[in-house]
C-alpha cells in the first residue's frame, strides 16, 4: 500500500502581532493589620488584584506590546510576565504617589509608567492606557512620548426621525421600519471624545474640565432633550441616523478643539448598546 508523503512544512513566518493585556488592579489606604502583598494567591484578578479593601481606587491598566510569536510557544510574551511587571513596577509607584498626597502632573506620570514597564518586557510596549474611571482614560506611546491621548464619555438624550422626504412612504417604511414613526423615537446617546494633546516641560496635559466645558457647550447643549430633525440646524438637511449625527459632531470638536491645544482623534456615538459608530481623524 502506497502512503502518499505530506507535504513538506511551509517555514515560519512570523507576522507583528500586537498583544494588549488589561490588568486590573485596588490600591488601597495601608492600615496596621494589612498582610496581604503582591505575592499572595490571586483569587480574583479578574475583577481586581490587589482586592478591594474599604474605599481604596480602582484601576485598570491595558499594556499592549507588540513584536513576532515565538514559533514553538505562539506566545509573542506570556501574559503572566505582563501582569508581574505592572504589579511589581507600576503598582508601588502609583501607591506611593498617593502616600504623598500630592496631584502629579499625568502627563509625567504616563510617561513613567511606560517607561517602568520597558525593560521587564523587553522594550516590546507599544501603548498604555490607563483607565482612571470607567468613562476616562489616558493613553501613551512608544513613539510619542511628548503627547497623551485623552478619552472622555458624555451623553445626551434626543428623539429622532429617519425619514426621507424624496421617498415615497413605502420606500422610508421598507427602509426604516419603525424608525420612521410620524412620531418619532427616542434614544439615550453614549459620547465617546478622544484628543491628542501636548505634554508640556513639566510634565501637564490639558485638563479634563476643559474638554468637558467644550464638549457641553458645543455638543450637549445642542444635541440633548432636542427633536434633531427640528431642532438642529447642523442636521437640518440630513436624515439624523447615527452615521450623520456622528459625522456632525466630528465636524464640530474637529473645528473648536484647536483652541484648546489638542487634536481630534476619534469620536463614538453609541446608539444603543448594540448599535455605534465612530469616525476616527486617520480614517
Amino acid at each position: 500500500m502506497s502512503v502518499t508523503p505530506h507535504p513538506p512544512r511551509q517555514p515560519y513566518n512570523p507576522a507583528m502581532l500586537e498583544l494588549a493585556r488589561t490588568v486590573r488592579f485596588c490600591l488601597n489606604d495601608p492600615v496596621p493589620d494589612q498582610s496581604a502583598s503582591l505575592e499572595t494567591e490571586k483569587y480574583n484578578s479578574f475583577s481586581s488584584w490587589p482586592a478591594m479593601a474599604g474605599l481604596g481606587r480602582f484601576y485598570q491598566l491595558t499594556v499592549a506590546c507588540r513584536g513576532q510569536a515565538d514559533p514553538a510557544s505562539g506566545y509573542l510574551l506570556n501574559i503572566r510576565q505582563i501582569d508581574q511587571a505592572v504589579r511589581q513596577n507600576v503598582l508601588p509607584h502609583l501607591q506611593s504617589v498617593i502616600a504623598s498626597q500630592t496631584s502629579p502632573p499625568m502627563g509625567a506620570l504616563m510617561q513613567h509608567v511606560l517607561a517602568l514597564l520597558q525593560p521587564p518586557l523587553h522594550d516590546a510596549v507599544q501603548h498604555v492606557r490607563l483607565e482612571l474611571t470607567p468613562y476616562h482614560s489616558l493613553q501613551i506611546g512608544k513613539h510619542a512620548m511628548n503627547q497623551l491621548s485623552i478619552r472622555q464619555q458624555y451623553e445626551f438624550s434626543a428623539s429622532h426621525r429617519l425619514h426621507v422626504p424624496a421617498w415615497s412612504a413605502a420606500r422610508n417604511q421598507e427602509v426604516f421600519g419603525k424608525c420612521n414613526n410620524p412620531a418619532g423615537h427616542g434614544h439615550n446617546y453614549r459620547l465617546h471624545v478622544t484628543v491628542t494633546g501636548p505634554i508640556t516641560p513639566d510634565g501637564r496635559v490639558l485638563p479634563v474640565a476643559q474638554l468637558d466645558e467644550l464638549v457641553n457647550r458645543e455638543i450637549i447643549e445642542l444635541l440633548d432633550h432636542k427633536h434633531l430633525n427640528t431642532d438642529v440646524p447642523a442636521l437640518a438637511d440630513l436624515n439624523p441616523s447615527v452615521e450623520n449625527i456622528t459625522q456632525v459632531i466630528f465636524n464640530l470638536l474637529k473645528e473648536k478643539l484647536p483652541a484648546l491645544g489638542v487634536t481630534l482623534q476619534e469620536v463614538s456615538v453609541s446608539e444603543t448598546e448594540k448599535t455605534v459608530c465612530t469616525i476616527r481623524h486617520k480614517d
